[in-house]
């Protein structure tokens, strides 16, 4: 699979493991966990479209999310945490540091507000990382959102906003 190119989404049942893996660290983030609940979700389904592959790996991790089970939610907060904080230096995947570029770094004021925000979300949600679609937001809305969510203080809610970020970014970056 060539690097940023995603192939036809009917060819990939029959792609090899690695390369099922690779479009999963594409779509979302590099993370071995996703891989292990996911990549076997490639081989033994054929998609419609990247939007239909994307809903069902989103199906994968709200049942995750719905389980009872303790180490579901361990399961899930693994994959979550693949996410890059804001502000993180050491990005893997592409859409994600095209996103936190645009945000900058720096010490100004509002790089500073959102360096603090990010450590005290990880504190009120532990386990968990602020995942947010930043495609086209400036800092002033990213730091409303982390204080809104910081302030509702409800990790069911974070874990189901988290999942949802995906399919937002897809529908905006790529077609089927």
């Amino acid at each position: 699979m060539a690097s940023g190119r995603l192939p036809a989404v009917k060819t990939i049942p029959r792609l090899p493991t690695e390369e099922r893996a690779a479009i999963l660290d594409q779509l979302f983030e590099p993370c071995v966990p996703l891989h292990t609940l996911s990549v076997s979700l490639l081989r033994e389904k054929t998609f419609d479209s990247y939007d239909d592959l994307i809903s069902s790996i989103g199906l994968q991790l709200t049942e995750l999310a719905e389980s009872p089970s303790t180490s579901d939610k361990e399961w899930l907060e693994s994959i979550l945490a693949a996410h890059p904080r804001l502000g993180q230096s050491k990005i893997e995947s592409t859409q994600s540091r095209a996103e936190q570029a645009q945000l900058g770094t720096g010490d100004d004021p509002s790089a500073q507000s959102l360096s603090r925000l990010n450590e005290l979300y990880e504190q009120t949600f532990p386990g968990l990382r602020y995942v947010v679609f930043v495609n086209g937001r400036d800092r002033a809305a990213i730091i409303n959102d982390i204080e809104s969510r910081i302030e509702r203080r409800d990790a069911v809610a974070e874990r189901n906003a988290a999942i949802k970020v995906c399919p937002s970014w897809l529908s905006q970056t790529i077609g089927n």
